[in-house]
């Protein structure tokens, strides 16, 4: 999402764009959105099973020459690292033919991919400061986000709500989470007195359809306008993966539930910054229930002044300017081809 928000901005001031990724998400996200996308067999390395490593490794390697075939049929003036294990190969290739590379790192943790490549980049773009990531390469920009919905009145009506609705959003990610699913039902999914959007993801969606919930309850697996769904929110109950962005961009309070999971528990680092800022309530996804879900939310919303002033903290670290800053970077590396 953060290289389609630059990919955006780049096709707007007259660039040609073109993607370089594998069968995920981009497969599916690129071409709807209207850009080239060329595909790249690679997959993730599994740290805990040699076998799989190996094969990752091999792909790798191949990838890479796939990638730097591409490269030299294309001749980009520079190429942007998204910062996943895919960006890996097509960084490497980019690299071979001295063709500026600029990373971006959308997290509070530095990746693999990131690590491996930052010496031969041209620039760093990191959405949050990192301990010893510092020098000319590095810079801080935030992280890229789509474009923003703007009148919260419109979009309350894009989801058929009322000004006067108290409304919670749900999301958990692309894949959804299944914890934050089960609790949002359990709490909300006969409440009479709220109005729910819940993004559940593709993977557990049929099985929640099957659940009984109010005429209130809107399920959905994926939310094309998800800046709206946002700004008709009061408050928004969401993992910490990179929407805590897309939250702060739309001034909205939020309870985050940090994946357990994630990669250096990136997720945790970016709930701290939402909760040191006062944005955020942040919940383990081991204490998460129905119960305690619904303990919060009552709360929040039982007190206008907290609200508010947890809205205007997260307002006040927004980077709206983070999709600029990147693109005039990676126009700066390219500007000399």
């Amino acid at each position: 999402m953060p290289a389609l928000a630059v990919a955006d901005a780049l096709r707007t001031s007259g660039a040609r764009v073109v993607f370089i990724g594998g069968d995920r998400a981009e497969a599916e996200l690129v071409p709807r959105a209207g850009f080239e996308f060329r595909r790249i067999e690679v997959e993730g390395l599994d740290r805990s099973n040699p076998l799989r490593a190996l094969r990752a490794l091999a792909k790798s390697v191949t990838a890479t020459f796939t990638a730097w075939k591409m490269i030299g049929k294309m001749r980009p003036a520079a190429v942007l690292g998204g910062g996943g294990y895919v960006a890996g190969p097509v960084g490497a290739a980019a690299v071979l033919r001295r063709v500026p590379l600029v990373l971006t790192e959308a997290d509070s943790h530095f990746g693999l991919t990131n690590r491996l490549l930052a010496p031969f980049a041209s620039k760093v773009c990191l959405a949050f400061h990192l301990d010893g990531r510092v020098g000319d390469r590095y810079i801080v920009t935030g992280r890229p986000i789509p474009l923003q919905a703007h009148d919260p009145s419109e979009a309350r009506k894009r989801f058929g709500l009322s000004d006067g609705d108290r409304v919670i959003v749900v999301v958990g990610g692309s894949l959804g989470a299944r914890s934050i699913n089960e609790a949002a039902l359990e709490a909300f999914a006969e409440d009479p007195q709220l109005k729910v959007i819940h993004a559940a993801g593709e993977r557990d969606l049929a099985s929640l359809e099957a659940r009984p919930r109010g005429s209130g309850y809107q399920l959905f697996g994926y939310i094309d306008s998800f800046s709206e769904a946002l700004l008709a929110a009061d408050l928004v109950v969401s993992r910490a993966g990179g929407s805590v962005f897309e939250i702060a961009a739309a001034g909205r309070p939020a309870i985050l539930v940090p994946y357990p999971h994630a990669a250096a528990d990136h997720q945790a680092g970016n709930a701290r910054w939402m909760e040191q800022a006062g944005a955020a309530i942040v919940l383990a996804d081991d204490q998460l229930s129905g119960e305690r879900l619904a303990s919060e939310v009552g709360r929040l919303l039982a007190d206008p002044e907290q609200l508010a002033q947890m809205a205007n903290a997260s307002a006040s670290i927004a980077r709206p300017d983070a999709t600029a800053a990147v693109e005039a970077a990676l126009r700066a590396a390219g500007a000399g081809r």
